[in-house]
């Protein structure tokens, strides 16, 4: 079970009772008017004043008096939500930073043995992704040595063939982390707007999927995966501002940037840099230098005959199907492999969606 810290996730300050101005300004004057009524009664006791000469409480706060604490008040109530750092929101967008309040959790690998545990299983499960596995690895028991409130890990380029599993065994890793993951598909969503979001002035303005994953699971630390980077297109604003994926991702790559990243959306600086980046891709060639970079890519060979055969064996018996469903998957696959050609990894998981579709169907009678 991994460990859990918080931490102050964005650079603004909350305040659990913001006063409304009419509330402030009739603190002003109940203040004032309490405040003169004393110095009346005062002045009377020491026969300084006659009780004809006093003023009615009604009459005691003049007008230039409410003048000037309604001008007070409006100073007051614009010092307190400007110092908030979200006066320029609408009440909308600060009803969605609500879950920020009291921080985020982060989660942690708790000691090296987890750290161990967690590389073993997905070994065992994807042993032809060993150079991701490995860099994950060190890069947890890193954490552990360093006493790290939570656990992050250099962005990942993972390049090799289409089909071989590099976004699933993304969301593996995520679901050993115990982190919420979610996926970018760069050939779908070609710009930037995707992962850090629009400006408020766009029409379709709105917070990108990575601060909208956030905000939902309430965890500074969740699993992205961007899937096929390298196909990422580009999209040009009327005034030939250019927006890409990769250029959005740059800042957010490391610690350094993404701690003080601030949302084109919300005009707020968050702390992004706990964030876990995967990203895909079947060729780096064409990927800017830039980001290469700041991900030097892991390169990963094809699967062979027997990884898909001890794969599809141990996704089945994960859903529990019946060994006669298992041996005829099995056998279909090494039909198919025998061809000289093997069957990609989205292959065998629609194959193995199927055949628990039809293990598990409820009896017609």
């Amino acid at each position: 079970m991994p460990n859990c810290s918080k931490i102050p996730f964005a650079k603004v300050r909350f305040y659990e009772d913001i006063p409304k101005l009419e509330v402030v300004e009739h603190r002003l004057q109940r203040f004032l008017k309490d405040l003169r009524i004393a110095r009346q009664d005062a002045e009377i006791s020491a026969g300084r004043l006659s009780e004809d000469d006093k003023l009615a409480h009604h009459a005691i706060v003049e007008r230039r008096d409410k003048i000037r604490i309604a001008n007070r008040a409006i100073a007051y109530v614009e010092r307190v939500h400007s110092s908030t750092g979200m006066d320029h929101l609408s009440e909308r967008d600060r009803a969605r930073l609500e879950p920020l309040r009291h921080g985020l959790t982060i989660t942690g690998i708790s000691d090296e043995h987890e750290a161990d545990t967690i590389a073993a299983r997905l070994h065992e499960e994807m042993p032809w992704m060993a150079p991701a596995t490995e860099h994950v690895w060190h890069a947890m028991r890193r954490s552990v040595r360093q006493g790290e409130p939570g656990f992050r890990f250099p962005a990942l380029l993972l390049v090799g063939p289409p089909g071989i599993g590099k976004s699933f065994w993304a969301r593996r890793f995520g679901e050993l982390l115990e982190r919420p993951t979610t996926k970018i598909e760069a050939t779908s969503e070609p710009a930037s707007f995707s992962i850090v979001g629009s400006q408020r002035g766009w029409s379709s303005g709105e917070p990108g999927k990575v601060l909208t994953t956030i905000l939902r699971e309430k965890t500074a630390s969740p699993l992205v995966i961007v899937d096929e980077v390298e196909k990422a297109g580009d999209v040009t604003s009327n005034k030939g501002v250019r927006f890409s994926i990769t250029d959005g991702l740059l800042p957010l790559l490391e610690v350094s940037t993404a701690a003080t990243w601030q949302c084109p959306y919300y005009r707020i600086q968050f702390d992004m840099s706990w964030v876990g980046w995967v990203l895909t891709a079947n060729s780096s060639d064409s990927l800017p230098e830039p980001l290469l970079s700041r991900c030097p890519p892991l390169t990963l060979s094809n699967l062979s005959r027997e990884d898909i055969l001890k794969f599809a064996r141990r996704q089945a018996e994960r859903r529990q199907l019946p060994e006669a469903v298992i041996g005829a998957i099995e056998e279909s696959l090494a039909a198919a492999t025998s061809k000289a050609r093997v069957p990609s990894l989205r292959t065998v998981i629609r194959m193995i969606d199927r055949a628990e579709t039809i293990a598990f169907m409820p009896t017609i009678h």
